[in-house]
């Protein structure tokens, strides 16, 4: 079970303010219930099929510069920073 200090300390290393701890737990623990369905899903004997590609009809790499700061391009882009939207439910 996920508890609120758990949400209280990830959300510090990450940076983020949240008002609410307690409204994050739920969500998180659901979020963590679902990966355990995907480890329990059994995909090991699976087998995934690739056609083979010859390397030359592959694109050749090229370096394109860029001359502006990505980063200032984002829409929520604050300081050193990134702002993401709020989870919901």
């Amino acid at each position: 079970m996920v508890s609120k200090e758990e949400i209280e300390h990830v959300s510090k290393l990450m940076k983020i303010e949240i008002d609410d701890p307690i409204e994050y737990v739920e969500k998180v623990q659901k979020m963590i219930d679902f990966f355990d369905v995907l480890d329990s899903a059994g995909v090991e004997s699976e087998e995934i099929s690739m056609p083979e590609i010859e390397i030359e009809a592959l694109r050749k790499d090229e370096h394109l510069p860029f001359s502006d700061k990505l980063i200032e391009k984002l829409n929520h882009y604050k300081g050193t920073y990134v702002r993401a939207p709020k989870m919901s439910s």
